[in-house]
């Protein structure tokens, strides 16, 4: 078996695709992730059971997702205020989440062999985003839990 039948995955075999190509996986994922929203759109989370139950909720606590679905809503319809109240974090963390995306898409549309200043601004600060993410998740969990802290809560 000669080396040309052998099909390429690696960075050489994505630098040879074209544009389309080369952003397939981050294109689909931005595109389920408005599907989703769309769904979530048209079918109101605030009436109860429309989405199901949520197990966190039925175990006494508010998970860190809790109220991720209304505030989706929320926001699918520009009420801003009514989505921070049902999950703060998801709508603090929403500018990152699309800006990481958008470079996602545009480094893999411009490709390897690309000067992406998108991709490079981002790499440095991957680490400590992720870290941040991570902590802040935490730390909301806990505090939309304690008593006093209700506005935080779900």
């Amino acid at each position: 078996m000669s080396l040309d039948a052998v099909p390429r995955t690696d960075a050489v075999a994505r630098a040879g695709a074209g544009p389309l190509r080369r952003a397939a996986l981050p294109l689909a994922t931005v595109a389920g992730l408005g599907a989703a929203t769309l769904a979530v759109a048209l079918r109101d989370p605030h009436v109860r059971g429309s989405w199901g139950l949520c197990p966190s909720a039925a175990l006494g606590f508010d998970c860190p997702g809790c109220g991720g679905l209304r505030a989706v809503h929320d926001l699918a319809h520009g009420h801003l205020l009514a989505a921070a109240s049902s999950n703060l974090y998801l709508v603090a963390a929403l500018p990152v989440v699309v800006a990481v995306l958008a470079a996602w898409v545009l480094g893999a549309w411009r490709g390897p062999d690309h000067d992406d200043h998108v991709a490079a601004a981002f790499a440095p600060l991957a680490t400590p985003l992720v870290t941040l993410a991570l902590v802040t998740l935490a730390a909301f969990t806990v505090l939309r839990n304690l008593p006093g802290l209700g506005w935080l809560a779900a």
